[in-house]
C-alpha cells in the first residue's frame, strides 16, 4: 500500500505499549500489504503482541490469550471496512496495552453506538465489504458486534466500550478483571449489552443470566438486582412484564 500515495497513510498501524499508558512504545508494526492479503498478518501480529496469561495444568504450563480471537478478527475487519477513506492524515490503528486493546478507525459510525447489536448491516465502503464477504473475512449480516459481545461474555471480560469522536470511532476491549474492581459504568454497560444480546437471540435478561455473565455467586444475587435497578433508572433496560413476580422478572433493552 505504501506504493500508492493516496492510500499509503491507510496501512494498519499496530502499536504495543509498556504498561497502561502511551509513555513508552515497545514495538510498532505497519502492515503494508493490502487489507485482504494482509489480514492474517494483522491478526498474527496482534496475537503476538497481546498479553497472555499462564495456566499451570497437571503436566504442562500453557499460555492463554487474554482476548477471544473471534472478537479481534471482527474488530480488525470492521476497522478497515468501515473507515472513512477520504479523511486524510490518519488511518486505522490498533493499540495494545497491558489491560486493554484500543482499535480506532477514521470516520464516525453510520448507526448509533448503542444500537450496534440490533441494526441491519450498513457499510460505508460497499465494494470492500462485499469483497471481504466473498473471501470469508466478514459476513455482511450486521452480526459482527453480536459476536464480539458474545465472545467477551464467554471469556467473562468487561463489556466492550464504543467511543465516538468528531472524526473517529474507537472500540476498546478490556482484559479480565474481577467484578469487584469494575466501576459503575462498566457494570451498567455489561448489563445493557447482555440485555441486547439476549433480545436479538429471542431471550431475556434475568437476574440469574446476568449473575452468570458477571461471574457472581448465587448467594450474591442482591448485587445483581442493584445493577438491574441502576440500568432501569438510567433507561438502559426495562421490564418485559411489569406485573410479574420479582423472582421471575425478565428485562429487555430500552428501545424495544
Amino acid at each position: 500500500m505504501e506504493k500508492f500515495p493516496t492510500i499509503k497513510r491507510k496501512v494498519l498501524r499496530i502499536i504495543k505499549y509498556k504498561g497502561t499508558g502511551r509513555y513508552e512504545t515497545i514495538r510498532e508494526e505497519d502492515i503494508i500489504k493490502g487489507y485482504a492479503v494482509g489480514y492474517e498478518d494483522m491478526i498474527k501480529t496482534i496475537s503476538l503482541l497481546t498479553p497472555k496469561k499462564e495456566v499451570i495444568g497437571p503436566v504442562y504450563r500453557e499460555e492463554i490469550v487474554e482476548y477471544p480471537e473471534v472478537a479481534i478478527r471482527e474488530l480488525v475487519a470492521n476497522c478497515v471496512i468501515h473507515q472513512k477513506l477520504d479523511i486524510t492524515g490518519t488511518g486505522p490503528m490498533v493499540e495494545i496495552f497491558d489491560d486493554r486493546i484500543e482499535i480506532t478507525n477514521p470516520g464516525i459510525p453510520l448507526v448509533e453506538t448503542d444500537r450496534f447489536l440490533d441494526n441491519p448491516p450498513k457499510s460505508r465502503n460497499e465494494k470492500m465489504a462485499s469483497f471481504f464477504r466473498r473471501i470469508d473475512i466478514c459476513e455482511e449480516r450486521g452480526t459482527g458486534f453480536d459476536k464480539i459481545v458474545k465472545a467477551t461474555e464467554e471469556y467473562q471480560l468487561p463489556a466492550p466500550k464504543v467511543d465516538k469522536y468528531p472524526e473517529h470511532t474507537k472500540i476498546t476491549l478490556y482484559a479480565q478483571i474481577p467484578y469487584s474492581k469494575m466501576d459503575k459504568q462498566e457494570k451498567l454497560r455489561a448489563c445493557y449489552l447482555h440485555a441486547c444480546l439476549k433480545y436479538v437471540n429471542g431471550d431475556y435478561l434475568t437476574n440469574s443470566s446476568l449473575r452468570e455473565r458477571l461471574g457472581i455467586e448465587e448467594r450474591n444475587n442482591a448485587i445483581v438486582s442493584r445493577i438491574i435497578k441502576g440500568a432501569i433508572e438510567k433507561n438502559l433496560i426495562k421490564a418485559f412484564e411489569q406485573d410479574t413476580a420479582p423472582r421471575h422478572m425478565k428485562y429487555i433493552p430500552y428501545w424495544v
